[in-house]
C-alpha cells in the first residue's frame, strides 16, 4: 500500500491568491512576475497568482490532498478557478461548510450550527450591534454570510481604530471574535474554525502530516493545529508579529509570498524539504 498523502490546508485570499490592490508589485516593472487571473467577478478580473505559483499548485495537487480553506461563502469560493486537479475537499465559511467534490456535507454543517447555538451569542444579536454602532461615514456594506457570521466593507482610512478594539472586547464576551482584513471587518463565532474542519478532512483521508498557510487572525487556529505552517510578511498575523513553534514567518509580501508558500508546500510533499517521513499529525 502507498503511504498516505500529506494534507495541505491553505487560506486563499492574500495567501495564495491576490486582488490587484494586494499584489504588492514593488519590483521594477520589467521584473514583475507574469500573472494568471484565477477569478472573474461581474465580468472583471478580480484575483491573481503568478504563473509560477499556478504551476506549483498544479504539481501540489498531484502530490498531496490540497484543501482550499477560506472564510469565503460557497458562492464566493465557486467563482475561483484554481489551476490543477479539482480538490476533493474544500472548506468554506471559516469551517461552516465542508465541501466534498463541490457539494456541502450536510451532517457536518448541521453539527457546526448546533455547536454555535450552544456556545455563543446568536448572529442576530451581533448583527444588530454592528448596525447600531457602525458610522455611515466609513461603512460601505454590511453582509451576513451563510447565516453563520457577519462582515462589513469599510473605508479603511476613515475607520476609527478604537471602534474596532471596542467591538473586539464586546464580541469576546459573547463568544465571538473580530478580524480586520483589508477593507473588511469580520465578526465570527469563536467555535467556527477552519481547524475543526481540517481535522475532519485529516480523519477522512488518513493523512499523517498536515501543512497550512494563512495571513489573518482567523487563520491562527489553522496554523497552530498543523504540523508545519507558514504566514506571509503581510496581513494581521505579520502586523502583530505573531509566531509559534513550527510556524515560519516569511519575509515575502504580496503575490510573491503566495508563490513562496506553494514552493514550500511542494518541496516538503516531494521530499525536498524538512518534515517528511510520516510525522504524526496534530490536526
Amino acid at each position: 500500500m502507498s503511504a498516505p498523502k500529506v494534507l495541505v490546508a491553505s487560506d486563499l485570499d492574500r495567501t495564495l491568491i491576490y486582488s490587484s490592490a494586494a499584489l504588492a508589485l514593488t519590483m521594477p516593472d520589467a521584473r514583475a512576475p507574469r500573472l494568471l487571473c484565477v477569478e472573474v467577478h461581474e465580468s472583471k478580473p478580480l484575483s491573481f497568482m503568478t504563473e509560477t505559483a499556478a504551476a506549483l499548485l498544479t504539481e501540489l495537487g498531484d502530490l498531496a490532498h490540497f484543501v482550499p480553506t477560506t472564510t469565503r461563502t460557497r458562492k464566493q469560493y465557486q467563482r475561483i478557478n484554481l489551476p490543477g486537479p479539482a480538490p476533493e475537499y474544500a472548506i468554506c465559511a471559516n469551517g461552516g461548510h465542508l465541501l466534498v467534490d463541490g457539494v456541502t456535507d450536510l451532517d457536518w454543517h448541521e453539527a457546526v450550527k448546533a455547536r454555535l447555538a450552544s456556545e455563543c451569542a446568536p448572529l442576530d444579536e451581533v448583527r444588530e450591534h454592528l448596525e447600531a454602532t457602525a458610522d455611515p461615514e466609513w461603512l460601505r456594506k454590511h453582509r451576513v454570510a451563510e447565516d453563520l457570521f457577519a462582515y462589513m466593507v469599510v473605508e479603511r482610512e476613515l475607520l476609527p481604530e478604537q471602534w474596532v478594539k471596542d467591538l473586539a472586547v464586546w464580541a469576546e464576551a459573547r463568544g465571538w471574535t473580530v478580524s480586520l482584513q483589508g477593507r473588511k471587518i469580520y465578526a465570527v463565532p469563536r467555535p467556527l474554525t477552519k481547524s475543526a474542519a481540517v481535522r475532519e478532512v485529516a480523519r477522512r483521508t488518513g493523512a499523517l502530516l498536515t501543512l497550512a498557510a494563512g495571513d489573518s487572525l482567523l487563520d491562527a487556529d489553522l496554523l497552530l493545529a498543523a504540523d508545519r505552517g507558514w504566514r506571509p510578511g503581510h496581513g494581521e498575523l505579520a502586523d502583530d508579529d505573531w509566531t509559534a513553534p513550527a510556524i515560519t514567518a516569511l519575509p515575502e509580501r504580496g503575490v510573491v509570498a503566495g508563490e513562496r508558500i506553494l514552493r514550500e508546500f511542494v518541496g516538503i510533499c516531494a521530499g525536498r524539504g524538512a518534515g517528511v517521513g510520516g510525522v504524526p499529525g496534530t490536526v
